[in-house]
């Protein structure tokens, strides 16, 4: 993995070996020395995709299939487990995860396409289970927007992750969609602090701005909760109680948290990424966390993935469970969606 100063405006500078590839690029310095900015541009390509409903099997989670209209996100999340799946396009989970993006153009009219089979069973779609469906690319390509409208078109629940305040820009849908009970939203909130908020997810919205999100989309009807997650041992996990009362205080219904995963690549990026930045306290936060994960990196197992073992996990875990009740919170599969007036345009709907 090549390794350089962080970039601002990006998670990571580094760019791990992508693992699907039996060639590998070293960087080696020619004796030419030339000062150059450290800034990174986002590419965008499009992907006619053949599919676009992905399904899932996992119990850690309260949908059985999802949409993720874009690969790659821009936010930048050093944390973010979904970096090892850019390595099945050929790029690296490191920065080119967030500056090479692809767009599924044709996701709107392929979902169309799907709703419409004859055997399709309706059930909740998940936005956001992978990619942020609001990153800030979705301002110009509209993608989610434009599945929204097949979804309410077609009468079809949906529940939204994101830690992007542009999904406000889609209020008119949303607050639509709520008062058919086809939507729940969660707003992913991970720290108070500006400036770690700054290095930690560098392009995605700052914490007031998604305690807004919260605010405005509870005045416009759309059922919210809170989503704090990753909770980071030695980073941000003291912020979970005031992370979940700040969110309540805007208006959120329920609350759920994860704790920090390192699926393969995300491992060292992320160690990289506390040396840069928390050299001192980096072989702590590192120890606790392999602590919570049986002595390794990462536990993939289901039912433990998502809350770890151990003491700091199962101290977390009462942390989280005390300030959910003292504070009113539904849990987060609290929301229930219509599934049973799903019917395509031109359908007719069941009598029973």
């Amino acid at each position: 993995m090549t390794s350089s100063s962080p970039i601002r405006g990006r998670g990571t500078a580094s760019n791990p070996h992508n693992r699907f590839t039996a060639q590998r690029s070293v960087v080696e310095d020619d004796g030419w020395y030339q000062e150059v900015p450290l800034t990174q541009g986002t590419e965008v390509t499009h992907e006619t995709a053949k599919t676009i409903i992905t399904r899932n099997i996992s119990p850690d989670i309260p949908f059985d299939r999802s949409i993720n209209p874009y690969r790659g996100c821009e936010h930048g999340c050093i944390y973010c487990f979904a970096r090892p799946s850019h390595a099945y396009w050929d790029m690296s989970p490191g920065l080119d995860f967030e500056t090479r993006l692809i767009a599924k153009t044709n996701a709107a009219a392929l979902l169309e396409q799907q709703l419409s089979k004859p055997g399709y069973r309706c059930a909740p779609i998940n936005l956001g289970a992978n990619t942020d469906p609001y990153q800030p690319i979705e301002r110009e390509y509209k993608l989610t927007r434009a599945i929204l409208e097949v979804l309410l078109r077609y009468r079809h629940p949906v529940t939204i992750v994101t830690k992007g305040s542009l999904i406000l820009r889609d209020l008119d849908l949303l607050a639509e969609l709520a008062r058919q009970r086809l939507v729940s939203v969660y707003i992913s909130l991970t720290t108070q602090d500006d400036e770690l908020k700054r290095i930690l997810e560098p392009r995605a919205a700052a914490p007031a701005a998604r305690l807004r999100a919260i605010r405005v989309l509870r005045q416009a009807g759309v059922p919210v909760g809170v989503l704090c997650a990753p909770m980071i041992p030695m980073i941000n996990d003291s912020e979970l109680e005031n992370l979940m009362q700040q969110a309540k205080a805007a208006g959120a219904l329920s609350a759920g948290y994860v704790m920090l995963r390192l699926p393969l690549e995300v491992a060292p990026l992320f160690e990289e990424w506390l040396a840069n930045h928390y050299p001192q306290r980096a072989a702590h936060v590192m120890s606790l966390i392999r602590q919570s994960r049986g002595g390794a990196n990462n536990d993939s197992r289901f039912g433990v993935r998502m809350r770890g073992e151990g003491q700091f996990a199962e101290l977390l875990a009462q942390r989280f469970a005390l300030a959910r009740k003292r504070l009113g919170l539904g849990q987060r599969e609290s929301f229930v969606l219509d599934c049973d007036s799903f019917c395509p345009p031109g359908g007719q709907m069941s009598l029973l």
